[in-house]
């Protein structure tokens, strides 16, 4: 029987923020009061990813300018991480760089090929003010950089170069949502 409730079960779904919006490409401010309200945003951050499908979220994608982020997503050897950072610093990220296949779900539909490393690692908080140390490797490695990069104000796009990054931008303005 599960002690605790599932991440996002209690929360409501917030609208996405799509490419080209200001808060996307601005650093976040971190966070300084952790209480109900930041409980209330990470539950409902859950509540956002899942219904999108996604693999792991920034504050920033549902219009707060935050420094949080919630993940649910497995690693190369299919092992799921669950869980979230407040005010999360990238530590390291090493390892071998290899280039692979990245969305977001602020640019959807779009994917392309990005250079991360395989190994990370991020320190930061829980919403309860407790200090946690999140590990990963492969996906879940690619993961916990891709939200790290969204709280400094970058997307994937960013990382791109040449005509992986045209081709990502000409395929975003001429989507449904484009810029």
């Amino acid at each position: 029987m599960r002690s605790r409730s599932i991440p996002g079960a209690r929360g409501r779904v917030l609208p996405m923020t799509l490419f080209g919006d200001p808060v996307l490409h601005a650093p976040c401010e971190e966070v300084r009061e952790f209480g109900p309200e930041l409980v209330r945003l990470v539950e409902d951050m859950f509540a956002t990813m899942y219904d999108a499908r996604g693999v792991g979220l920034a504050a920033n994608q549902v219009g707060r300018g935050s420094r949080v982020f919630v993940y649910d997503c497995p690693d190369d050897d299919d092992v799921r991480h669950v869980g979230h950072v407040v005010n999360p610093r990238l530590v390291s990220a090493e390892g071998i760089v290899l280039r692979g296949p990245e969305g977001c779900l602020s640019l959807p539909g779009l994917e392309a090929g990005v250079e991360r490393y395989d190994e990370a690692v991020v320190e930061g908080f829980t919403v309860d003010g407790d200090r946690v140390r999140v590990s990963g490797s492969g996906f879940f490695a690619r993961c916990l950089q891709h939200e790290c990069d969204h709280l400094e104000g970058r997307v994937f796009v960013d990382r791109l170069s040449g005509w992986r990054r045209s081709r990502v931008l000409r395929k975003a303005a001429r989507a449904p949502w484009g810029v």
